[in-house]
């Protein structure tokens, strides 16, 4: 099968498995040790998208417009060209070492194939920025002219990583709603289970028009609700996650749903849960998917 441009590019550096093998638990027991606020904040639920792409619009756009600034003052000669480009180097270095820790953070879980992109991401964007912030250095000290190729040969890798996390993104689907991708269930309330059969604290899981449902009764009004079973993170089982109070909490990477709501108690998911109305009728529960979830099919 041909290979991408991306995975063409890990193949070139055979030591990413190892050195993942290093640095993924060391990460994994930092991000843990800030608790659940540290976490939260650096996976993005606070603002309910994930926090990383954002934060990388800030180096690129400031080193692009660098890159303008230093052509203007070649060109120009003019000390604001030159006061420019370094204003916006530095605002893309600084951009650039926070991007990369909350990168980091979004790389703690990934396996096979993505994990080793990732790296291969990390790596050109860490060489990259190293050479941005060599270039700050050699600007300050006179040596503009080495300082403007550090940057562009750290502008070459970093437009390198920026390609290998487009190919994260949409190759390996790293931080998508995985619950898009499901069947979105029916649009018209379809009975699913008798109502004795689902107790107090259970978790059932079932399958309805191709959709997994995560059936329970709330512990405060004992009303039965109803959100997707498949986690939107990486896809973990909630039916076999913890029931913690009226919340699931996911068995793969632990992140922390309401059971009635499917809103995002703690991550590393950052999107609800896909819901569903239920209602109970004749002994039977029934449901169909909130208006919401349901995406028309083009074909």
């Amino acid at each position: 099968m041909e290979k991408t441009i991306g995975e063409r590019i890990v193949e070139a550096m055979p030591f990413l498995d190892r050195a993942s093998d290093v640095i993924q638990p060391k990460v994994r027991n930092i991000v843990d040790a800030g608790g659940t606020t540290a976490r939260n904040v650096l996976d993005g639920v606070w603002m309910e998208v994930p926090l990383h792409p954002v934060l990388t619009d800030v180096p690129i756009g400031s080193w692009t417009a660098a890159l303008v600034f230093d052509g203007l003052d070649i060109v120009s000669g003019r000390p604001a060209m030159r006061n420019a480009a370094d204003a916006s180097l530095a605002v893309g270095v600084a951009g650039g070492f926070v991007a990369a820790a909350v990168g980091f953070s979004d790389w703690r879980y990934l396996s096979g194939g993505s994990r080793r992109m990732g790296m291969a991401h990390a790596v050109s964007n860490v060489v990259g920025l190293t050479l941005s912030t060599a270039s700050l250095l050699l600007r300050a000290t006179g040596h503009r002219n080495a300082g403007r190729v550090a940057f562009l040969t750290g502008y070459s890798l970093n437009g390198i990583g920026a390609h290998l996390g487009g190919e994260l993104s949409y190759k390996y689907g790293l931080r998508v709603n995985r619950n898009a991708f499901e069947e979105t269930g029916p649009d018209d309330y379809v009975p699913v289970l008798d109502e004795a059969e689902l107790s107090g604290d259970e978790m059932r899981r079932i399958e309805v028009d191709g959709a997994g449902v995560l059936l329970s009764r709330s512990e405060k009004d004992g009303r039965v609700c109803a959100i997707a079973a498949t986690c939107n993170h990486m896809g973990g089982p909630l039916e076999r996650g913890d029931r913690e109070g009226d919340t699931v909490v996911c068995p793969w990477h632990k992140s922390r749903f309401d059971l009635c709501s499917g809103k995002v108690a703690s991550g590393p998911a950052v999107f609800p849960q896909s819901g569903y109305e239920t209602r109970v009728r004749e002994g039977r529960i029934e449901v169909k998917a909130v208006e919401e979830n349901i995406q028309e099919k083009v074909r």
